[in-house]
């Protein structure tokens, strides 16, 4: 039998394997397809756009989200502190990776917590649901909030990653009602997230049963994690499984428009192949009030947190041209823009 790496060692791989390998999905997000019309008369100075909104009660400078990548190893801390001090300088939310090694080694806790430089930011834990199959329960998700002082936290979904990865967790059975279990008894909002296939109808409409405070569709298009575990994979059988699924998965735009369908009233964060402002733009536009980039994130954290700060200010600006441009002064102005080309 295959020896299983823990999960530490787990983590340091995904880290490894992100920054060096080509790991995105043979889909594409599906935002090519979709633009805004230009104004050569905007009737709008660019310095007075603004692109800032508030949700679960802060205060955000721009719809941009750090999404979340890691945490578990000393790498991992350092990579987390210098996303946290850019999220905290330019005003933006982030999100951690999963905290279950924390869960479950309790040493690895200050490899996640980020408000000794991010005091201020809109801060989510983060949890695979899979977990409540596994003996987790409201205890735990309310340690990983603690943990880290949260705001809010995420339950991510990951099945394909699970059943293509050495020993996942694979029973996603009898899952939504213990998720509609940790949103009524968990007092902070409970976001349920993809890690890149994307969200369905049927998937949105279960979601939106269980109470779910908002989606974060983490549409294909972006990294796509069943081509991770195929470089991590211990043998050729677990290779040639993970690769199988390159093109597996629902573009981001279609799982936009799926939780707008299904469930219209719960807000939509949107990830998954978001490469700039411009693409931040286009999923404002259709309808999501959050935005997250990872593996964009991910590389310039791994130098620095002023490569960190340079690209938030980039994309940024990138989004405020973007409304000037097709003559939107705020984020709400953009849905009645944005259509396909």
């Amino acid at each position: 039998m295959t020896k299983v790496a823990p999960i530490d060692q787990r983590k340091a791989d995904h880290i490894k394997i992100n920054l060096e390998q080509d790991v995105r999905s043979a889909l594409t997000s599906g935002l090519e397809s979709y633009g805004f019309p230009h104004e050569a008369l905007p009737e709008l100075a660019l310095n007075n756009i603004d692109p800032s909104l508030s949700i679960f009660g802060k205060y955000l400078q721009s719809p941009i989200m750090i999404s979340s990548m890691t945490g578990g190893t000393s790498a991992a801390e350092t990579i987390n502190l210098r996303l946290a001090e850019a999220a905290q300088e330019c005003g933006i939310a982030m999100g951690v990776g999963s905290q279950r090694a924390a869960i479950e080694n309790p040493e690895q806790a200050e490899t996640f917590r980020v408000r000794r430089v991010a005091p201020d930011i809109l801060l989510f834990a983060n949890l695979g649901a899979v977990q409540l199959n596994y003996g987790y329960g409201t205890n735990e998700c309310q340690r990983a909030v603690d943990m880290i002082q949260a705001d809010a936290l995420i339950l991510h979904l990951n099945p394909l990653q699970e059943a293509v990865q050495d020993a996942g967790n694979t029973n996603f059975a009898g899952l939504a009602g213990k998720i509609e279990t940790i949103c009524k008894k968990m007092e902070v909002p409970v976001i349920v997230k993809e890690v890149g296939w994307g969200i369905s109808v049927r998937t949105a409409k279960l979601l939106a049963s269980c109470g779910v405070s908002a989606i974060d569709v983490a549409g294909a298009g972006g990294t796509s994690w069943s081509q991770v575990e195929m470089h991590r994979a211990p043998d050729e059988f677990t290779r040639q499984l993970a690769s199988t699924f390159v093109r597996w998965g629902i573009p981001t735009v279609e799982s936009i428009l799926n939780v707008r369908l299904a469930a219209p009233k719960i807000p939509v964060f949107a990830s998954g192949g978001i490469k700039d402002g411009l693409d931040i733009a286009k999923c404002i536009g259709l309808g999501a009030s959050l935005c997250g980039m990872a593996g964009q994130f991910l590389k310039a954290a791994a130098i620095s947190t002023e490569n960190v700060v340079e690209m938030t200010k980039l994309t940024r600006r990138q989004l405020e041209v973007t409304m000037f441009a097709c003559g939107a002064g705020t984020l709400e102005e953009l849905a009645r823009r944005v259509s396909k080309v």
